[in-house]
């Protein structure tokens, strides 16, 4: 064996000699195919091995598991390095097993983790100092691709309700630079990035450096180096580890200084709301109608005709 090896892999080893030529057609099946061990029900991997569910599960207690899903735990466990969002899927559905009611429970468990860790103390500081910070801007300039590309959408509503301007930087790929040469001096960024740098949040940071723009970032787990240039860090957890991300505590963050914005100038945002309902109202023909009303009740009522005699 060698030193690296995975820790399925050190099993095989371990129990060759107690497997059968089936068991173990199996056992190389699941060494492998990692992705595809996790991903296959019992029957399935019998289907690609010649043999039987049975086979598959005894394979399983052979190597010293409790049974298929602790192998698939085990398996999930090797690719930690793989972020991709399959490994992501493939190690959160190691982790639920196949029962949809585990899933449904585990989003909730950890949403609500998420939303008690924004309501620290320190977090909720945080969360001040980002209002703060964007409140003075001429423009909040709202960055999200991929996932959270809809969540700077959706930012931009809540914050155009609020009476701010906004610029949206959600675009794929080059049509991104497009959308980098519409900032201004006197803007502010609110950032949403998670993981490790990437070209284009480092673009971001440059345009921002070249401007001047303070920099609201939410995340939990981006680049140090890169997160040290942000005048404010917000964090905001999107679920469990190298599993599947989830975006309640980004979503309640992006509401939380939606508020805060409104809240600190009031008048605005009731400006801004009355206009909208004016225009929902224009939007809904409700102006032509009340139209129709009035002409309705200038015009005489039509006269009965008398009766015959």
């Amino acid at each position: 064996m060698t030193k690296d090896a995975s820790p399925l892999a050190a099993r095989i080893h371990q129990f060759e000699a107690v497997l059968s030529e089936a068991m173990m057609r199996v056992a190389r099946f699941f060494e492998r195919e990692p992705i595809a061990a996790l991903s296959l029900s019992a029957a399935q991997v019998a289907s690609a091995t010649g043999t039987s569910d049975a086979t598959v599960v005894r394979t399983a207690k052979a190597l010293g598991f409790a049974g298929l899903a602790d192998l698939r735990t085990t398996i999930a466990t090797t690719l930690s390095d793989d972020r991709t969002p399959a490994a992501n899927m493939l190690r959160t559905l190691a982790e639920v097993g196949e029962d949809s009611l585990n899933a449904i429970d585990a989003v909730i468990e950890t949403h609500g983790n998420a939303i008690q860790a924004l309501a620290q103390p320190d977090v909720r500081q945080r969360l001040s100092e980002a209002v703060a910070t964007l409140a003075p801007a001429a423009s909040i300039v709202i960055f999200g691709i991929g996932q959270t590309g809809p969540l700077a959408s959706y930012a931009a509503i809540l914050l155009n309700r609020a009476g701010r301007q906004t610029l949206v930087c959600d675009a794929s790929g080059i049509a991104l630079a497009d959308q980098f040469l519409r900032p201004r001096p006197g803007d502010a960024i609110l950032a949403m990035a998670y993981g490790k740098a990437y070209p284009e949040i480092e673009t971001l940071f440059h345009v921002a450096g070249q401007l001047g723009l303070p920099i609201v970032l939410i995340s939990d787990s981006l680049d140090a180096e890169l997160a040290r240039q942000a005048k404010v860090v917000v964090p905001a957890r999107r679920g469990r580890a190298n599993e599947v991300a989830l975006h309640a505590a980004t979503l309640a963050a992006l509401e939380a200084i939606a508020l805060g914005l409104a809240a600190s100038a009031p008048e605005r945002a009731i400006d801004s709301l009355v206009t909208l309902g004016s225009l929902r109202d224009r939007v809904r023909g409700k102006k032509r109608v009340d139209r129709r009303l009035a002409r309705s009740r200038r015009q005489p009522a039509r006269q009965s005709p008398a009766p015959l005699s």
